[in-house]
């Protein structure tokens, strides 16, 4: 049995998957020599950087709102309309 699979021909799929892998130890190895193994990004890095900027963009949103609102409140009362004849 096991020489029959040391004979079967590699399908298409494992071998997609052998060369990503390949690619992906040789991504992170040019990586890790260009910028040093500390400076190699990581998800932990990369959900943070997210947060941070989810934060940032709220923190925009609500001084927006304040804003909108402060102009709102300060704005001179508006005069009521007159009605238009209809007549003409």
């Amino acid at each position: 049995m096991a020489t029959d699979m040391l004979n079967q021909p590699m399908n298409f799929a494992a071998v997609s998957r052998v060369l990503v892998s390949v690619a992906a130890e040789v991504a992170t190895g040019v990586q890790r020599a260009v910028v040093g193994s500390d400076n190699v990004r990581t998800a932990r890095d990369n959900a943070w950087d997210a947060i941070q900027a989810d934060r940032a963009r709220a923190a925009a949103r609500a001084e927006t709102a304040r804003a909108v609102a402060a102009m709102i409140a300060t704005r001179p009362a508006s005069r009521p309309r007159r009605a238009r004849s209809l007549a003409v």
